[in-house]
């Protein structure tokens, strides 16, 4: 497994125990080398994948994708965007800005007729011509294919779970594909003061599909194959607290059984993009409020009663947690419940709503009483009884077996996280009192120096940061490429650390 900001930990120990200030216009240069190289060398049509070679002949994502691929779910186009946008902030060096432009523009042309964005988007013409694509390669608004019967018929996930053009149309909430590309456009949109008429067509079109797609009890599902006309109805839909099911299945029922998703985060980065709309359009567009606070009481609806005072991953129509993928069960998951709870706690203060921290208390306290001895939480806590649970493959290494022991796991998954829970504590206390975030510590602070001083060693003279890794070729074999590898998630973080030290320095 390759872990963002590897080049960090390989670097930490040539730098200094109590490094010096880092010097401004180092790390503005580093900064200019690094978004230049990324933008002017690594992009295709103003996009990116997760990883190259050094040497950039290999390219790789969920997948080999051609030079004529880009990826947007993070850490592909939108996550490098935004860290260009974040370089620019910081510097106001118009190469940044240009970088950012290419990458919105690249999304803008990738951008579905449903309103969103699918895992890759193509530039080749033969790959692009299945997909129900908004705008030509040169820019102009193409016609929309669904047929009209097909189009307006009510939207929801009896209809979506039949994917009539789930190859071809499929807007994806999952793994923060849409809503990533969404938050970065409406940050361009902003910083163009709403002029590029291109990009702010597509934030409107975006943002009108993810408002249309909600449910009537302010959830979503992973995704959507048209755009929705009609939105979900409360008779198919009807708004119920979440509540445990009389029994549930211990093998997968080769079934997605409901609309509801929580899982990798789909509803906190959700939350993240209707605040990012609501702090830049405000008033003009109320409905964007509207559909934010929904989210919120979702949230409230979905948290567990007692004894499990938290969240699900994926729920049924009658609000029960039930099975998603082969390895994700009914259960209470840790994960998400983290981040549920720090959105909240973003929520309340985006919209000056307390009830939104009413949730936090108790879910801390249970989270918190859940702990493993390692001081983790479980991906999966059993429905009632509380049991952490796990999943080893099956006979002959095929499919998968629930089991409550951690030996001979699955390697496929993240079965236990880190705990976050001292800090969204603490965060929703100051919330609570209205106060912002912490400040960054004099410790912190220390810190983000090293930090810095550390990406001014490792990178080269290109701007790029290589480190060792392995990666698959053109024909999928793993190889490990002379001179390592670029990967977007390390070029991500070091970017928006140098952003920000010198936002605050």
């Amino acid at each position: 497994m390759r872990l963002p900001g590897l080049i960090l930990l390989l670097t930490a120990a040539n730098a200094p125990a109590f490094a010096a200030e880092p010097d401004r216009r180092e790390v503005v240069a580093a900064l200019d080398r690094a978004v230049t190289f990324y933008h002017q060398q690594v992009a295709t049509h103003g996009g990116y994948v997760y990883r190259y070679s050094a040497d950039l002949e290999l390219r790789e994502a969920e997948g080999i994708p051609d030079k004529d691929t880009i990826w947007i779910q993070p850490p592909g186009t939108p996550a490098v965007g935004e860290a260009f946008l974040e370089a620019y902030e910081a510097t106001k060096n118009p190469v940044c800005a240009h970088a950012a432009l290419d990458a919105a523009e690249a999304l803008v042309k990738t951008q579905l007729q449903s309103g969103g964005w699918y895992y890759r988007g193509h530039f080749a013409p033969p790959a692009r011509e299945p997909f129900f694509y908004r705008r030509s390669l040169s820019g102009e608004l193409l016609p929309d294919p669904t047929p009209d019967a097909r189009r307006n018929e009510p939207s929801g996930w009896f209809l979506w779970s039949k994917g009539d053009f789930r190859d071809r149309n499929a807007t994806i909430l999952d793994d923060d594909v849409t809503q990533a590309a969404l938050r970065f456009l409406i940050r361009v949109d902003a910083a163009t003061k709403f002029q590029n008429e291109a990009i702010h067509d597509a934030v409107r079109h975006g943002l009108d599909a993810l408002v249309r797609a909600q449910y009537p009890n302010g959830g979503w599902s992973a995704n959507f194959d048209r755009f929705p006309a009609i939105s979900p109805d409360e008779a198919t839909y009807p708004v119920r607290k979440a509540s445990y099911p009389e029994n549930w299945s211990r093998t997968w029922p080769k079934a997605y059984d409901g609309p509801y998703v929580t899982n990798d985060n789909l509803m906190a980065n959700a939350i993240a993009t209707l605040i990012v709309a609501v702090e830049t359009y405000g008033d003009t567009e109320p409905r964007y409020r509207d559909s934010l606070l929904a989210a919120g009481d979702f949230l409230l609806l979905a948290q567990m009663p007692d004894p499990q005072p938290a969240w699900a991953q994926h729920y049924d129509v009658d609000m029960h947690p039930t099975w998603d993928r082969q390895f994700e069960p009914p259960a209470i998951s840790g994960r998400e419940s983290q981040e549920i709870l720090a959105a909240l706690v973003d929520l309340a203060r985006a919209t000056n709503e307390t009830r939104f921290l009413e949730p936090v208390p108790p879910a801390l306290a249970y989270l918190k009483s859940s702990l493993l001895p390692n001081g983790k939480l479980a991906r999966f806590y059993e429905l009632e009884t509380n049991r952490p649970l796990y999943f080893t493959r099956g006979p002959g290494g095929k499919g998968w077996e629930i089991t409550y022991e951690t030996d001979r796991l699955a390697s496929n998954y993240g079965w236990e996280w880190d705990s976050r829970l001292d800090a969204i504590e603490a965060d929703a206390r100051l919330a609570r009192e209205g106060q912002p975030k912490a400040a960054p510590s004099p410790s912190e602070k220390t810190a983000l120096a090293e930090k810095v001083a550390a990406i001014l060693a490792a990178q080269d003279e290109r701007g790029a940061w290589a480190e060792p890794g392995i990666m698959r070729d053109a024909e999928g074999r793993k190889t490990e490429p002379e001179g390592g590898i670029l990967e977007s998630a390390t070029f991500i973080e070091n970017v928006k650390t140098l952003a920000t030290w010198l936002k605050n320095s």
